[in-house]
């Protein structure tokens, strides 16, 4: 690492500016008796008068204590304790302790042992140390200091004076002769004093606060900076190894909730390394990534006690720096930005919004004026950071342009293989879209330029891997066709391929599909459901993909069918469904739908097309939106009429009275007649001209609202269970159309385009050319649409294509020579999506194989796997 020769005023080369502010000369601290005087207390068989003096000499007698040596000693050293304005004169053995010494002193002074200090060439001298190895001599003068009662965290203060002086011994190239041993007698090195700084931490978060700020305080982030900057390669070592404690992730458990605390001593360490050895120093990055890590990871809390007027200033620099970091990267010829870069700027551009929500206080966002048209009385940085986001939106405009013309110059093979590159943008994106929010009007703006780079936006999405991180664009509703929204919308659900070793096995009976599958699906964890399914039908061989898919669309039949009173059709589509206010007569059938909620979810897990839809009345309450007489004109056609009457009735006819009608709904149930009022003493209230629009609005409320609350309530409840965070839940139907929604879980309901089927058809054993192929497509061309769906199902397991037909199958069907007796019924495995089909000699007797197993009944059963 270059040495870098500017130095920072605040790093002071005197050692002595290390100092710590816990000691204070002893004429300031004195014993304090009952009249609270500041008198030092005179110990019996001491003169009074031998206090006045400047200099007061101190003779015992061997007897007086066993660790007070005689003077007459040829060993005993003469020396001198100096106090504010005192000068003891002792005398003492080399080999007497620094423990001895203090309770000596104490014994004359009166002061008490425990709060007194000896400093000695500008250092404390460590208690278990004798006089000898703290270099002690003749005639050389000490000093007493008094500790100060204030500080809570002695035990702090002792570390870093510690630690201060180790630094101190490194800078001078001296040895410490007063350096503190651990219970070994190895000496503490200045990293293992950073650790012991931080093991002893309080755990309580107001305690630690105070613990930490002791770093501070006594400058020794200043110390560690500059024995970094030495020129010595081992002392930027060891100041290196000193620092990166703070940094690193790997800390004792307890210590992880209190980790983030670090930030101000991380701070420090940024803007002091920045002025110091640059922005560009492998250590000044790593302080700064943590310091984004350790920010992005507070709560509001943390921003409310560090006053944001403050904090802006302190945060805007990173922002600032970083974001050029990125413009860089964006405008390079490889459009490649690090993404250590990206993650520092996402982590304080979101530390910067909190502040600055915090400093706006009830408003949003900042308004135009404050900086469209800056004036003095704006702060600097808000045009400043407006600048910049400006510049990095325009940048990554750039960037999409160049992406659309490279997807129209080159293959889909080889703008895969760009993935890499420019999966950024995507990730940068998701930034700005953050940082539009901190000023007025520029999501509009943000929205715009993404709004004219439609396609290369949706191309990025349907490359990208998966992701959570990009399904904020499930929001902007207008910018994405259906295939990215779907692929949007997959991310919202867990990665199967995570969990794939964990797989939740049924053994499912075919004649009790509904009741057997509600215990396996209904009656489990969620969790168990996020990985792979495996699954055997009773008293079949089959297993596998196919099986499954067969599954998927057994129990979606079941779940529908009438004799379970679960769902009610749409007259007018009877592939159409909403939830059936008459099954509360069965008893567990909130429990079902919550079971149902969690196999609709599956199905769209596993890409399932189980030929269903739902109707708006179901669809738009999962959304949480409100149902209007438009929304029920599927799932009820004669209410609707009726209302529609209503509304459109001449006054005068209404006001007759000639309907008859009163606030209350009429509905049949289990076989009775029943009626609801529409509002309290409903059946007193006439429906008239004036009061019409609230009847059809109450009664909409009640038939499709009121009476289905319960069971869309569980079956959200269901449904959400499958996501890998619950609050995807909300975000999942209010960023679908019920269209795209009805394509997912419904499929294609278009006709089956037999020219397609045969070019998505390889062939294992025969030729395009062999007359069994020519005859196999004759006869499928001229199958009713059942019998093309019954044979699609007895190949596939697939009854309903996904909407883009079979290529999104994602792999082509095959018909396969059996090698079977000609008189043998063809075969399938689905599983491979293959058709075994043997070599049958005329066209007649293949019509006749390939009718039979396009019956219902033939082409849902299940053989080889």
């Amino acid at each position: 690492m270059p040495h870098c020769a500017a130095v920072p005023d605040q790093i002071d080369t005197d050692y002595h500016r290390f100092r710590l502010p816990y000691k204070r000369k002893l004429d300031e601290y004195a014993p304090v008796d009952s009249t609270q005087s500041c008198k030092i207390k005179r110990m019996p068989g001491v003169d009074e008068d031998s206090f006045r003096g400047d200099i007061v000499s101190s003779s015992f007698s061997p007897s007086s204590s066993s660790s007070i040596f005689s003077s007459s000693s040829s060993t005993t050293l003469h020396f001198f304790v100096r106090t504010s304005s005192k000068t003891l004169v002792l005398h003492a053995r080399p080999d007497e302790t620094v423990e001895n010494l203090i309770a000596r002193v104490g014994a004359i002074t009166g002061l008490p042992s425990r709060e007194l200090r000896i400093i000695y060439g500008g250092r404390q001298l460590l208690e278990g140390q004798t006089l000898a190895e703290c270099a002690i001599e003749n005639d050389v003068t000490l000093q007493l200091l008094g500790r100060l009662r204030s500080t809570k965290f002695p035990q702090s203060w002792w570390v870093i004076s510690d630690m201060l002086s180790e630094i101190h011994c490194c800078i001078s190239l001296q040895p410490n002769p007063f350096c503190r041993k651990r219970k070994d007698g190895v000496a503490y090195s200045i990293d293992a004093l950073v650790e012991k700084f931080i093991a002893i931490t309080p755990r309580k978060e107001e305690d630690t606060v105070d613990h930490l700020q002791v770093f501070i305080m006594a400058g020794a982030h200043i110390a560690l900076v500059k024995l970094y900057m030495s020129p010595s390669d081992l002392n930027r070592e060891i100041a290196e190894k000193a620092i990166r404690k703070f940094l690193s992730s790997d800390c004792p458990s307890f210590l992880k909730s209190i980790q983030r605390q670090y930030s101000p001593i991380v701070l420090e360490f940024c803007k002091l390394l920045a002025c110091t050895v640059g922005r560009k120093d492998r250590l000044y990055l790593a302080c700064r990534s943590t310091l984004g890590y350790l920010l992005q990871s507070q709560d509001r809390t943390f921003f409310l006690d560090s006053k944001s007027k403050n904090l802006i200033p302190q945060l805007f620099p990173f922002v600032a720096e970083l974001a050029e970091a990125v413009i860089a990267g964006l405008s390079s010829d490889t459009m490649d930005v690090g993404s250590t870069s990206i993650s520092d700027f996402s982590n304080f551009l979101k530390a910067l919004r909190l502040a600055i929500q915090d400093w706006l206080g009830g408003q949003k966002s900042i308004p135009k004026l404050m900086f469209k048209e800056p004036n003095i009385l704006c702060e600097e940085w808000i045009s400043s950071l407006y600048e910049i986001f400006i510049k990095l939106l325009n940048e990554v405009d750039k960037n999409l342009d160049t992406i659309d013309k490279l997807i129209v110059q080159n293959p889909t093979s080889q703008v895969q293989s760009l993935w890499n590159r420019w999966s950024k943008t995507l990730t940068i994106l998701r930034e700005c879209h953050k940082f539009a929010k901190i000023y007025e009007d520029t999501t509009e703006l943000l929205h715009c330029v993404l709004f004219a780079r439609k396609v290369p936006l949706n191309a990025l999405i349907k490359l990208a891997r998966r992701n959570e991180e990009y399904c904020w664009l499930l929001k902007l509703k207008d910018l994405t066709d259906y295939e990215a929204k779907r692929k949007l919308i997959m991310m919202l659900f867990p990665d199967r391929s995570d969990n794939f070793e964990v797989m939740h096995e049924m053994l499912i009976d075919r004649s009790q599909v509904l009741a057997e599958s509600f215990e396996y699906i209904g009656q489990v964890d969620a969790e168990e459901l996020h990985g792979g399914l495996y699954l055997e039908f009773k008293n079949e061989e089959a297993t596998g993909p196919g099986v499954l898919r067969e599954w998927f669309c057994l129990l979606c039949r079941a779940i529908t069918s009438a004799q379970n009173v679960l769902f009610l059709p749409c007259p007018n589509d009877r592939r159409r469904f909403f939830p059936n206010p008459a099954s509360v007569v069965e008893p567990l059938h909130l429990k079902y739908f919550n079971f149902v909620g969690r196999f609709i979810a599956l199905c769209l897990m596993h890409k399932v097309q189980v030929g269903i839809t739902f109707d708006r009345v179901f669809f738009l309450q999962l959304a949480g939106k409100t149902i209007t007489l438009e929304d029920i004109q599927d799932a009820d056609p004669c209410l609707y009429m009726s209302c529609k009457k209503i509304l459109e009735m001449d006054d005068e006819v209404l006001d007759s009275d000639a309907l008859g009608l009163t606030f209350v709904r009429e509905f049949e149930e289990m076989g009775g007649r029943k009626s609801i009022e529409l509002l309290p003493g409903g059946m007193e209230i006439s429906v008239n001209s004036s009061n019409r629009k609230e009847y059809v609005r109450l009664l909409i409320k009640s038939s499709f609202v009121a009476s289905i609350a319960e069971q869309i309530h569980h079956f959200s409840l269901g449904f959400g269970d499958m996501f890998s965070n619950r609050k995807h839940l909300k975000l999942f139907f209010q960023s679908l159309d019920l269209e795209d929604f009805n394509r997912m879980i419904g499929g294609s309901d278009k006709l089956i385009n037999v020219k397609e089927w045969k070019g998505h058809t390889k062939y294992d054993g025969y030729n395009k050319n062999d007359c069994q192929i020519s005859w196999f497509w004759k006869i499928v061309e001229d199958m009713e649409e059942e019998q093309k769906r019954n044979l699609l199902h007895f190949w596939t397991s697939v009854r309903y294509l996904p909407v883009e037909g079979f290529r999104s199958l994602g792999t082509k069907l095959s018909i396969y020579k059996a090698s079977k007796s000609p008189k043998r019924l063809p075969t399938s495995q689905t599983c491979f999506y293959r058709l075994c089909l043997p070599q049958y000699s005329s066209f007649s007797i293949m019509r006749e194989k390939l009718q039979f197993i396009t019956q219902e009944h033939v082409s849902c059963t299940f053989g080889n796997w």
